[in-house]
Formats: C-alpha cells, sequence, structure tokens
C-alpha cells in the first residue's frame, strides 16, 4: 500500500494537464476552479479580469502579454495554496486600501514554496506581499510601482513579514514607498536586486539571520536600513546618490557589513545608532557629507579595511570614549591623511584621528564654525596634536592604510547613477524624515 502511494505522488506531474485559458471576464476564474492540483494554465496576450484566488497547486504560464487586471478590488492574484508558480504574466490594478495590503500578487500564509518568476507589476498598491508563505521564491520580476505625490502613502514593491526562508533575486523595482520592506521575519536572502526612485532600498524591522547581498540603490532617500535585526550580512551593495544615508545600522546587533559602495552626495555613507558588535570591513566610503555618523552608544563594532574618500567629514563620533578602528595591525584607508610609509608595507607610519576637540565643539555649536580659521581654534588644535592626552576621547586609527581598495560599478549601473547626480541639491524631497527613527 506504501509502495502505491509512494508511486502515485511520483507520477502525479505526469497526469498534469496544459489547459490554455481565453481572455475575458471570469475566464481564468473558472479555469482555476476546473483545474486539477499540477495543472499549468497557460494565458496568451489579452486582459484576464480578476481579481483571482488560486486554492490549489497550479502554474500559471503567461506569454509577456497576458495581463491579469484586478479592476482596484483587493489583491489581483491571492494565492492560498501550496507549490503555485506564476510566471509571465503581467500584473496590474490592485485596489489602494494599504491597511490591507492590496497587492498585484499576495502569497498567504499556508501558501508555502510559491515560485513568482519573470512577471511584470504595474500600479498596484503593494507589488508582492509574501505574507506567511515560507520558502517562496521572488524572481527576475519588474515592479513598477505608484508614484503618489506623498511617498508615505505608496505600497512597497516586496513586502515580507513573518516567511522564513524567502529568496528575493534578480528584481528590478522602481517608485512606490520601499524597494523590500522585511518585517518580523528570518532567513531570508535578498540579493541581486535594483533599486531606484523609493523611500528605502531595503528596509529591514525585526528580521534576523538574514542577507542583503549584491543590491543596488540608485538615487533613493536611503539606501539599505538595517534595524532591529540581528546577525545580518550587508555585502557587495552599491548606494550611489541615495540622499540621506546609504547604509544605516540602528538597534542592529552582529551584522557583517562588507564590501558596499557607498558614493555620490549621501549626507552619510554610514549611520550607526545605538548598534552593537558589528564587523565593518571592506567598504568604500565616498563623496558624501560624512563618512560615518556613529552615535547612541554604539560598542564593541570592529572597522577594518574600509577606504574614506573625500568626504567632507570623514566621522562624526558624538561620544567621551576612546575607539580604535583597525584590527590585528590593519586599519582604514583616509583620503585626507598625509601619510609615509617608509618601510613600504602598506601601512602608515603615523596614527590618524579623524576628528578633534574643535569638531565636537562645531557639532554641539555649529555657530562656532564662523571662528575655524581664528588663531585661537588654530592654537587648539595644535595643542592636541601636540598633546592628545587633553583629547575627550574620540576615534583613533593606530594603522591606517596607504592605498585605498576599489569597488568597481558596472556600466550600466553607472549610467543610472549619472541620472540622479544633483538631484537633492535642486531640493526634490517630499513628506519623509529619515531621521525620526520612531516613524519607521
Amino acid at each position: 500500500m506504501r509502495a502505491l502511494a509512494l508511486f502515485m505522488l511520483l507520477a502525479a506531474p505526469v497526469w498534469a494537464a496544459e489547459v490554455h485559458v481565453q481572455p475575458g471576464t471570469g475566464t481564468l476564474a473558472a479555469a482555476i476552479a476546473g483545474a486539477d492540483p499540477g495543472d499549468v494554465l497557460i494565458l496568451s496576450g489579452g486582459a484576464y479580469l480578476g481579481p483571482v484566488t488560486i486554492d490549489r497547486p497550479l502554474t500559471l504560464r503567461g506569454d509577456g502579454l497576458a495581463t491579469v487586471e484586478g479592476q482596484g478590488r483587493g489583491s489581483v492574484i491571492t494565492v492560498t495554496a501550496a507549490d503555485v508558480v506564476l510566471t509571465g504574466l503581467h500584473v496590474t490594478g490592485s485596489g489602494s486600501d494599504n491597511q490591507a495590503i492590496d497587492s498585484g500578487i499576495k502569497i498567504a500564509k499556508g501558501a508555502d514554496r510559491a515560485r513568482i518568476q519573470g512577471n511584470r507589476l504595474t500600479d498596484n498598491m503593494h507589488g508582492v506581499d509574501v505574507h506567511g508563505g515560507v520558502d517562496t521564491l521572488v524572481t527576475g520580476n519588474s515592479i513598477e510601482g505608484r508614484q503618489n505625490h506623498r511617498m508615505n502613502e505608496r505600497g512597497n514593491g516586496i513586502y515580507i513579514w513573518n516567511s522564513p526562508g524567502t529568496v528575493i533575486e534578480g528584481n528590478t523595482v522602481r517608485w512606490g514607498r520601499d524597494g523590500i520592506f522585511s518585517n518580523a521575519s528570518k532567513k531570508g536572502t535578498y540579493r541581486n536586486n535594483t533599486f531606484r526612485d523609493l523611500r528605502f532600498g531595503v528596509h529591514y524591522m525585526y528580521t534576523h539571520d538574514s542577507e542583503v547581498s549584491g543590491n543596488v540603490s540608485i538615487g533613493n532617500h536611503l539606501g539599505f536600513a538595517i534595524m532591529f535585526s540581528d546577525r545580518v550580512v550587508v555585502r557587495d551593495n552599491l548606494s550611489l546618490g541615495d540622499r540621506e544615508h546609504g547604509v544605516m545600522l540602528n538597534f542592529a546587533n552582529g551584522a557583517d557589513v562588507a564590501g558596499n559602495l557607498v558614493r555620490g552626495g549621501t549626507k552619510k555613507c554610514l549611520f550607526i545608532y545605538n548598534a552593537h558588535k558589528n564587523l565593518i570591513f571592506g567598504n568604500r566610503f565616498e563623496g558624501c557629507g560624512i563618512g560615518i555618523h556613529f552615535t547612541a552608544g554604539s560598542e564593541r563594532n570592529l572597522l577594518t579595511g574600509n577606504a574614506f574618500l573625500g568626504n567632507q567629514e570623514q566621522v562624526k563620533y558624538v561620544g567621551t570614549r576612546f575607539m580604535e578602528w583597525s584590527y590585528e595591525g590593519r586599519g582604514n584607508f583616509w583620503s585626507d591623511h598625509p601619510a609615509f610609509d617608509l618601510n613600504g608595507d602598506g601601512i602608515a607610519d603615523g596614527v590618524f584621528r579623524p576628528n578633534d576637540l574643535m569638531d565636537h565643539i562645531l557639532w554641539s555649536q555649529p555657530a562656532a564654525s564662523l571662528l575655524t580659521g581664528s588663531p585661537a581654534v588654530q592654537l587648539v588644535r595644535w595643542s592636541q596634536s601636540s598633546f592628545p592626552a587633553i583629547m575627550p576621547g574620540g576615534v583613533t586609527d593606530s594603522h591606517p592604510l596607504m592605498q585605498p581598495h576599489t569597488i568597481p560599478v558596472p556600466s550600466d549601473i553607472a549610467a543610472f547613477g549619472a541620472e540622479v547626480e544633483g538631484r537633492w541639491t535642486e531640493g526634490t524631497f517630499d513628506d519623509i524624515d529619515v531621521d525620526d527613527l520612531g516613524s519607521h
């Protein structure tokens, strides 16, 4: 009996039928209702009016021209069964209820192992909502969100909630609110996606033991926001021309932040707020207002092998502790460090301090900047360089590097980055304040 059941299970895909569905009103819903588990519904060019719910294991395969239209009611396609595949579809026209998370494609709890591949999603409140399904794959999709005047009234490109094992890979997301918003989840992998013209490229809340790697954020208000999340790998991402922060660690602990490039007019390349025990290495922070803003009691973070180039202010450290930013004889590269290397080992001969006492005064009393060039200020700075014991804490790199490493940018991505140059100096702002940490 057990052998017969195993044979039937293995043979089930052979029995699956291919069913061609004609465009029209109600045709797709009727085809779903009449399909057997495992069937493949083939949709050709034309409009299939929904919304629809897939309540059994099926594949919906479009030719790229087949449009599933939600007519402004709820989610366009809701998946409630496991092992559903959606591919080659144009999905558009969801409802506008943000509280209900109206979406182009909604993966409900219990709809495990869904495969959302190679679709185009336009004019939906949220693009794909993975809301409880386990081991979902969302790959190779093009998602264009809405462009309401107020960004906070839009939905997210991809929304993940309590969906362990989700893989989000190779998608492009433009417009809307956040590219990926991941909340109360774990063990996800979000890699090789491109995010443009959004609030946050990737927005993490309470998402642990996961990976954000190889993604590109261009012209967003904030690139990669890791908040209230532990043991996250943030590796090999690009932030080009983002407005506020390239990477933010806010109440994030035990992260590996490595190989990332932040470049092009961003106010803060890396913002660290009450984040502890993070390894920050091999990153390149270039052309920002502040290279790293380090505050709110962040402790036991290790920084080594990073490159700080041409930032208006390399480090802003608000605190009185002494922080050593080197590890095992290897520090970071600082473009404003007039260094010598007499023995040719690639390590500068002198210790580097990116900030001094006057910097602390200027942070707390901006009006004092009028005195920056005065003899009194120059005397204070000379005294500190001669007698470092009078420094009230701060960052020290005892083994600064002589050469920066490079992180290449593909030509097509560089072209997108060039398109947003100067965007924020022209006053292209909206209703959000990314420094209001309680509102995220």
